[in-house]
């Protein structure tokens, strides 16, 4: 028999959402907040001829950490606008800030104690993010004064005032990013800093398409390939979706206790544990690590020595060299991180506090080197996930010259954040009904 929580999921209609005035607001909330930040990714940095970082990007086909930072941005990169750094400067200082949680005990500490805790952590997290972000304005306003195109500099006027100009605005519009994204959280729906970072990706995909068909139009790619190409677009999202909601549930039993004449307890209940703990962040790593050699080269030039000229091409894209680092880095950052995120002593421990136990497996360390034994089978099973989807795009674009980056960190991110949001969406009106439901109670108790 279905619960009160399923039953009132399955009567979720559109009439339930025009009634829901508070989760509408939330919406319109978050549509304009994201208006807000794509206009900011058109506004540009004052003393940069942005032409010339756009050639330079389409001369080297995208690649390296500013390509991918590009896509992140919604072209914002690619244009040198206020929001050329997007919200990456934060996710790094919060992917570094949970990796230190998990190494420093006195962090850890800070972790377990609640709200307040919570609230100094963020406060290190925005620290660090300033910090990261003016080492990534200053290199990139370096960069620029050092880049020509082929209607002349990118910085027609380099100096100090350039560059603590440029540094100022490109970490002024970071900090509002991180604000903005924290408003989306508070007052809208779903992750602000997820939302900001989808919508950049989201903005690139009818000019990618647009590029497809074109080519379809001209000759380069038959009709049939195109056809087969979306339909593998979509057979791979729906895989996506289908890993991403995928769990092992483990039974757990927590026993019966006597308090008086009456019994208590004697629950059963499971614990799910996702195949993808790691979530987006070994994809994103193992790109960041092994594209620093192809943006340095791209930022020396002819200037570079003879041996990064060959660690670049070799670590290119496509390239069978970067394809086996790549599959195995994202393997080494899932283990890694699921261990960071995912403590088995410390859950089993939690277990044994409560009173709750596997059945047919003893309290204690027992079931800590259970969760250890599942938990390693699912992040083998979540790696090679990872590493097909991820390679999928290479092999696409290597082979077949696609004219767009599909897969990858990139619909990861899409998908993901969809489904959250989309869940968040479900909660709030599962929450207007219920709060329906207990007004109509009260007025009946007071007739």
């Amino acid at each position: 028999m279905a619960s009160a929580a399923e039953q009132l999921a399955a009567n979720l209609n559109l009439g339930v959402f025009s009634k829901a005035t508070e989760l509408k607001q939330r919406i319109w909330f978050t549509l304009g907040a994201l208006i807000v930040y794509r206009i900011g990714t058109y506004i540009p940095v004052p003393g940069v001829d942005a032409s010339v970082m756009g050639e330079m990007l389409n001369q080297h086909g995208g690649g390296g950490i500013l390509g991918m930072f590009d896509m992140f941005t919604g072209g914002a990169l690619r244009r040198m606008t206020v929001f050329a750094l997007n919200i990456m400067p934060y996710i790094s200082a919060s992917i570094i800030t949970q990796l230190m949680t998990a190494a420093i005990p006195s962090w850890e500490a800070l972790k377990k104690e609640g709200e307040q805790g919570r609230k100094k952590l963020n406060q290190y997290t925005r620290y660090l993010t300033v910090f990261i972000a003016m080492v990534q304005s200053y290199g990139i306003a370096v960069g620029l004064e050092s880049m020509r195109g082929s209607f002349g500099p990118a910085v027609p006027n380099p100096g100090p005032f350039f560059l603590f100009s440029a540094v100022i605005t490109l970490v002024g519009g970071t900090m509002f990013l991180m604000w903005l994204g924290e408003q989306i959280t508070a007052r809208g729906v779903g992750n602000g800093t997820s939302l900001i970072i989808m919508s950049g990706i989201v903005a690139n995909l009818p000019g990618a398409m647009g590029s497809l068909l074109e080519l379809g139009r001209t000759g380069a790619l038959s009709p049939i390939f195109i056809l087969a190409f979306l339909v593998l677009a979509v057979a791979v999202v729906a895989f996506i979706v289908f890993i991403e909601r995928a769990q092992r549930r483990v039974h757990v039993q927590y026993p019966k206790r006597q308090v008086g004449n009456r019994m208590f307890g004697g629950d059963s209940t499971h614990m799910p544990l996702k195949i993808n703990t790691s979530g987006v962040i070994p994809p994103i790593f193992a790109s960041s690590i092994l594209l620093i050699p192809a943006t340095i080269l791209g930022f020396s030039g002819s200037n570079a020595p003879g041996w990064l000229q060959f660690v670049g091409n070799q670590l290119s894209m496509g390239q069978p060299l970067y394809m086996a680092l790549y599959a195995a880095m994202i393997i080494f950052f899932s283990y890694f991180y699921t261990a960071v995120v995912f403590n088995p002593e410390e859950t089993a421990d939690n277990l044994k506090k409560y009173g709750g136990f596997i059945p047919g497996i003893r309290p204690g360390s027992a079931t800590s080197e259970y969760f250890d034994r599942v938990l390693t089978r699912l992040t083998t099973v979540g790696g090679l996930y990872l590493v097909a989807v991820c390679l999928l795009p290479q092999i696409l674009i290597s082979d077949y010259g696609l004219p767009f980056y599909f897969g990858g960190t990139s619909i990861l991110i899409v998908v993901s954040v969809t489904m959250d949001t989309v869940t968040q969406i479900q909660s709030h009106l599962l929450a207007h009904q219920y709060e329906g439901l207990i007004r109509k109670a009260r007025v009946r108790g007071r007739r």
